[in-house]
């Protein structure tokens, strides 16, 4: 399927905890740039984590303007990866489905970029990290160390060859996500890393292009406790797909207990990571 030819149905997602001061302009560029940019159907799913603030009023209020728009509320903390396992199971709806951050740090317009290069991979990736990206507002030295010493951790334990396995902007195909949902466990940040080494495990082609990035104020990322868990998480999910991995069945309780300290969701059991959407989730499609 060419993507630049044809318009296949898109559903985007995004992850929202407590962000009823950022996601309304966020929500109604999104919905008004594919309403007038895209010529195939389009959805924009919030999926709401844990919110103890007022980002459900928002998003229905938005919906009313703009019937592509609708909710799935989640009333525990299942974090970002937990709420996009359970939005990637709404992958059946449409023939390309994929994710940006609630902070707006994608505009509509890099996003329909990676949208459009769909022609050339099973999943394309938005990166910052390689030529061609575009930041308007560079992260501080002290982010961009992390980032990079994150990003080593990652290619010397799965061997991508991704620079940016963490930008919030990806698009897979349908049948992607449906062959490796049930491989999808980590609730954390590290999230991105478990979809794309699944991917890539199970054959799917991933392209990375430059993206065009904008830092937003207000990022939930705790550099020192964020940056354990997903360190936490990512030697958990090699160990997973290693000799070792039924190790970690009798240490699953001291595991739990160190995210819980790390304020981190843990990661999610087999039988939690599957496909349909259950019916414990409360829509609030328009």
């Amino acid at each position: 399927m060419d993507v630049s030819d044809s318009s296949p149905s898109l559903l985007l997602l995004i992850p929202a905890f407590n962000e009823e001061l950022r996601i309304e302009p966020v929500l109604r560029e999104y919905a008004q740039y594919f309403q007038d940019h895209y010529q195939g159907p389009f959805q924009l799913v919030v999926i709401l984590n844990g919110c103890v603030d007022n980002t459900i009023e928002v998003v229905r209020r938005v919906a009313l303007d703009f019937k592509t728009i609708s909710a799935l509320e989640f009333p525990g903390r299942i974090g970002k990866g937990g709420a996009l396992i359970e939005g990637l199971k709404l992958a059946p709806l449409a023939d390309l489905i994929g994710y940006v951050d609630a902070d707006g740090a994608t505009s509509p317009k890099a996003y329909h970029d990676l949208v459009k290069a769909m022609s050339r991979a099973d999943c394309v990736v938005g990166s910052r990290w390689i030529r061609g990206a575009i930041l308007h507002q560079s992260q501080s030295n002290k982010r961009q160390f992390a980032s990079r010493v994150f990003h080593s951790i990652v290619q010397t334990l799965f061997w991508m060859n991704i620079r940016d396995t963490q930008c919030g902007a990806k698009v897979i195909r349908r049948h992607a996500v449906e062959k490796i949902h049930s491989s999808l466990r980590i609730a954390d940040m590290a999230f991105d890393i478990n979809l794309l080494y699944a991917l890539k495990r199970a054959g799917f082609k991933v392209l990375e292009v430059p993206t065009e990035w904008t830092d937003k104020l207000g990022s939930k990322v705790v550099l020192g406790k964020t940056s354990m868990s997903m360190l936490l998480s990512a030697v958990r999910l090699r160990l997973v797909y290693s000799p070792f991995h039924r190790l970690l069945r009798p240490l699953r309780p001291i595991e739990t207990w160190i995210y819980r300290k790390l304020n981190a969701p843990p990661p999610r059991a087999r039988n939690e990571a599957t496909l349909p959407l259950p019916p414990g989730a409360t829509s609030s499609a328009r």
